[in-house]
């Protein structure tokens, strides 16, 4: 029996992989998409999203665009990571679809009913406004699986994944909802790298395996340059993986704790303070913030820290 998802989504070459692997996949029955701005602009995302649907001959999958900014912010894209397309690398077909007149909120609201999973991999703006405006979805929506966030990590600040990033008041709110909320988060994503060698063995598989893998060809020349990785981390493409086979459970949560409790925490508060008391005397903060570390203090923490003397970091946040 199959699972029914809805994926909210800023394509973006990892949403794309994540919106194919979940058509193929007999485990999964996506009920429909919405878009939203993050790696792109709202227009770019949802053409990259009926362009992928074109490719995969499923242009019956109905395409809600939504939020075209965060609810308070301006929006920051990824043009550097996805290219100025936000689909850069292959070349796809051209949509003969369009989306439907809803909004993605309102969309989104119409498709939840029990059993259906809802699996954002962008900025949780779309999401936030769903609740803002129907908030009936909470008492039917029994699960989300974010591909988002990060624990002792980030990759647009030393503490914040980008998707947090874009839109933290989103962020803020759909955890803040009570809906169970899996989160996918970069410590899980970057353990999982989509390597050249993969991609080679999809080249000549048909046209969806040959797209894949020309996405695959530009998003790694990122993470290589970017963090000397042996390939790319198909980051949303693991949300969709973990409805597909929920034994992926993430244990982000139980490793944090499990740090929390070998540290000992006065130790930890004196090594926090010893960066701090570096920061504001103007000497290298370095060898503190590596005794930190050695002491369980966790990036996030870090960079809280240094926050309180410098402010560089104001909108870093770690969910």
């Amino acid at each position: 029996m199959s699972t029914p998802i809805v994926i909210d989504c800023d394509p973006g070459h990892d949403d794309a992989i994540a919106i194919l692997l979940a058509l193929a996949s007999p485990e999964v029955e996506v009920r429909g998409i919405t878009i939203v701005a993050g790696n792109q602009t709202l227009e770019k995302t949802t053409r990259n999203a009926l362009k992928v649907l074109e490719l995969a001959g499923r242009t019956d999958i109905p395409v809600a665009a939504g939020a075209d900014a965060p609810l308070c912010r301006t929006l920051r894209v990824a043009a550097n990571v996805h290219g100025e397309s936000g689909l850069d690398g292959p070349s796809l077909p051209e949509p003969t679809t369009t989306v439907v007149a809803a909004h993605a909120a309102d969309f989104l609201a119409e498709l939840i009913e029990p059993g259906v999973v809802l699996v954002p991999t962008g900025p949780l703006t779309n999401v936030a406004l769903m609740l803002e405006r129907h908030p009936d979805v909470c008492d039917r929506l029994e699960r989300i699986v974010w591909m988002g966030g990060a624990i002792a990590e980030g990759n647009t600040t030393p503490a914040a994944e980008f998707n947090a990033f874009v839109d933290p008041e989103a962020a803020a709110a759909v955890f803040g909802s009570g809906i169970p909320v899996t989160m996918i988060g970069l410590d899980i994503t970057h353990k999982a790298l989509f390597t050249r060698a993969h991609a080679d063995r999809l080249r000549d598989t048909g046209a969806a395996g040959r797209v894949v893998a020309e996405l695959s060809d530009f998003f790694q020349r990122f993470h290589e340059a970017r963090y000397g990785f042996d390939g790319s981390p198909i980051h949303d493409a693991l949300a969709v993986a973990q409805v597909i086979d929920p034994t992926l459970e993430p244990k982000q949560v139980e490793r944090l704790k499990a740090l929390r409790q070998r540290r000992d925490k006065a130790t930890w508060y004196s090594a926090l303070q010893a960066v701090e008391d570096a920061a504001r005397n103007g000497d290298n903060v370095m060898p503190r913030i590596i005794d930190a570390v050695e002491k369980y203090a966790t990036v996030g923490e870090i960079a809280d820290t240094l926050r309180k003397v410098f402010g560089e970091y104001k909108e870093a946040v770690v969910i």
